[in-house]
Formats: structure tokens, C-alpha cells, sequence
């Protein structure tokens, strides 16, 4: 079985070799369109089958577009991190289009030598391989790809920053109409972080407000979990109710986000003085979820089971403990001896009608 980051990984590398698919289908239709009737290359006189350009052009697109995906997913997009978007986009564009420049240049000359019969270095094959090199085609066609590069690079960034998910259900157009799903949230929340904000000075806690969601990262793509909103120094996760049962991942996820901040306590230590801690709340209900706005559009979930999550959450101090569910969650989980779940009696949350049962988690 594939890890949830492999699968989020290839789900990430897919769209460049989709990409560059779409764009080689139109390179290969534009270059028919050009030569017309001819069934051979004017500046050439190579011989030209539509079919089989197609086929190689498609397939030489989508492993050089695989490929850089891959490169940039697993390697290079951490390098550039803490640049702008758009250096990213342009800094990145000239790394790539630079190899594959390269590329070429070295299969020229190989090909020419070994046509030729001779050396790489040799006068003739030089001569070929500028030739082929300061042709106006080759260039158009490097611009072209330049263009690829940047769009699929474009496309990638805009999904890291705004979610994979969140792209794909944009473009699928699911939630155009609002429907009505069963979800389960996770209102996490920064102990004492105003306090911290106020000792470290506000430009330091934003640095430690960073590596801190980072670092929290890992644990909820392993669960299966989203995340919907970061709103200060909050973080909501939702889940769909089946991916959140499933094994309880919502509960294991908790105690795994613990854990990956104990991993980097001696990080925290040293950089900032001090360990985060933060406090959670989980509910389950219905919710229902749209694309709105005009300026800018998101899609979002409307529904009182946000505002109870949000309300279970700021309990956790009343009880003193770090996570609090409600009833109608712990009546979904499935049996689990990983963990123990206590109920704490029944609470009247502001703005709800019926009284709510909370229950604690602890590890067993």
C-alpha cells in the first residue's frame, strides 16, 4: 500500500505530465495546420507523419513533464520556499529551460558524432550542431516550451498555496452548486499565543507561527485530513465523515500532531525559547459547501456545526484538558483501545438550543 504522502505526491507530479500532454496535442495540431498537405518538412526535407508525431511528441511530453514535476515536488520547490511567487515562477522557468538546453545539446552532439562517424569535438559535428542550435525553429519551439515550463509551474504554485483540493473541486466545478455533506472538524488552536506573540515581538512569533503549521503539516496528510482555514494562530482541519472514521484517523490525528511538535521541541527551544502547545475541539454534522464570491472566490462550508466546534474548543481550559469532543462524534467512532474516551457530563453552548455531552481523549 502506497503512504498518504506518496499518493499526495503523485497527486501533486500528475498535473505537469497533464500539462504537458495538452500542450504537445497543440503543438502537434498547430505544426499540421502549418505544413498543410506537405508529408515532409520544408527546412529539413525529413520525412512528416501526423500520426507518429503525435504519438512521440505526446510521449516525450509527458515524461519530460513527469520528470519535472517530479523534481520540483520532491527537490526543488523546497530550495525556493522563502522566495516570491513570482520568483519562483521565473527563477524556476530559467533552471529548468537551462537543463533542457543542455539536454539537447549533448544528444546533438552525440547524435551528430555518431552519425558522422567521428569525435564530439570534431570540426563537422560542431558545425551540425550550431547549425541545428541557431536555427529560428529550435528557438521558437525552446520559447514555446519556456512557456509550458512557466504555465505548469504557475498552476502548481497557485495549488500549494491555495490546496490541491481546493483546485481540483474548482475545476471539476462540484461544489458550483452548494451541496449538503456529513463533515467532522477540528478547530485547533495556539495555547497562550498572545502572550507569546507580546515576549517574542510580533515579527519572531510570526517566524515561529510559520514553522509551527509547517511542522504540522505531515501528521494531518497522513490522517487524510484538509485543511480548510488558518485564521491567526488557528488552524481548522475537516475531514469527510468517511475519512475521518476511518480508523478514527480525526483522533489519531490529534495525538500525531502532538507527537510531530515533541519531535521538534529542541528546534523550538533554541529558536524561539519556547515549546508551542494548542488545544482542540472536533465535532461531527452536516454542513453545506459552495463556491462563493465574486472578487474572490473560495469555496466554503456554512453550518452551526462550525460555530459548536469553535464553541467546544474554547472549553478546553474550563475542563483543563487539550482536546474535547462532542457526543455526536464519539457516538460514530468505532471501538479503539489506542485511546480512552471520558464523558464529562452535559454543557449549554451559547447560541444552541439543546444541551451537548463533551467527552475527553487520553492515550490509553
Amino acid at each position: 500500500m502506497l503512504s498518504r504522502q506518496t499518493k499526495r505526491n503523485f497527486a501533486r507530479i500528475a498535473p505537469f505530465g497533464l500539462i504537458w500532454l495538452l500542450f504537445s496535442v497543440i503543438y502537434s495540431l498547430l505544426e499540421r495546420g502549418l505544413l498543410g498537405e506537405l508529408n515532409y518538412y520544408p527546412a529539413t526535407g525529413n520525412p512528416y507523419n501526423f500520426g507518429g508525431t503525435v504519438f512521440i511528441t505526446a510521449c516525450m511530453a509527458v515524461f519530460c513533464g513527469l520528470l519535472i514535476g517530479s523534481v520540483e515536488v520532491l527537490y526543488l520547490n523546497r530550495l525556493f520556499i522563502n522566495r516570491s511567487f513570482q520568483q519562483k515562477v521565473i527563477f524556476k522557468t530559467g533552471i529548468y529551460l537551462t537543463f533542457i538546453i543542455l539536454f539537447l545539446l549533448m544528444t546533438t552532439l552525440l547524435f551528430n558524432a555518431y552519425a558522422l562517424q567521428q569525435n564530439i569535438f570534431a570540426p563537422e559535428v560542431v558545425r551540425n550542431t550550431a547549425i541545428f542550435f541557431t536555427n529560428f525553429a529550435f528557438w521558437s519551439v525552446t520559447f514555446y516550451i519556456a512557456c509550458i515550463i512557466g504555465i505548469s509551474l504557475f498552476f502548481h504554485e497557485v495549488s500549494e498555496n491555495i490546496g490541491h483540493g481546493v483546485v481540483t473541486n474548482f475545476f471539476s466545478g462540484r461544489y458550483h452548486t452548494p451541496k449538503q455533506e456529513e463533515r467532522i472538524f477540528m478547530f485547533l488552536d495556539m495555547k497562550s499565543s498572545t502572550t507569546l506573540a507580546e515576549q517574542m515581538g510580533h515579527g519572531r512569533y510570526f517566524t515561529m507561527l510559520k514553522a509551527y503549521f509547517a511542522d504540522l503539516s505531515a501528521p494531518i496528510i497522513d490522517y487524510s485530513g484538509e485543511v480548510y482555514q488558518y485564521a491567526g494562530d488557528e488552524m481548522i482541519i475537516t475531514w469527510t465523515l468517511k475519512k475521518g472514521l476511518h480508523n478514527n484517523a480525526c483522533i489519531h490525528c490529534f495525538f500525531a500532531l502532538k507527537q510531530a511538535l515533541q519531535q521538534h521541541a529542541e528546534k523550538y527551544k533554541l529558536q524561539f525559547g519556547v515549546l508551542p502547545a494548542f488545544k482542540a475541539g472536533l465535532h461531527a454534522g452536516t454542513v453545506t459547501t459552495g463556491e462563493i464570491g465574486v472578487i474572490k472566490r473560495e469555496i466554503i462550508f456554512t453550518g452551526d456545526v462550525l460555530n459548536t466546534t469553535a464553541r467546544i474548543q474554547s472549553l478546553c481550559n474550563a475542563y483543563n484538558t487539550d482536546i474535547l469532543l462532542s457526543g455526536d462524534l464519539v457516538r460514530k467512532l468505532s471501538a479503539d483501545e489506542s485511546f480512552v474516551v471520558l464523558s464529562l457530563g452535559e454543557v449549554e453552548l451559547r447560541g444552541r438550543d439543546k444541551r451537548l455531552e463533551l467527552f475527553r481523549v487520553s492515550d490509553s
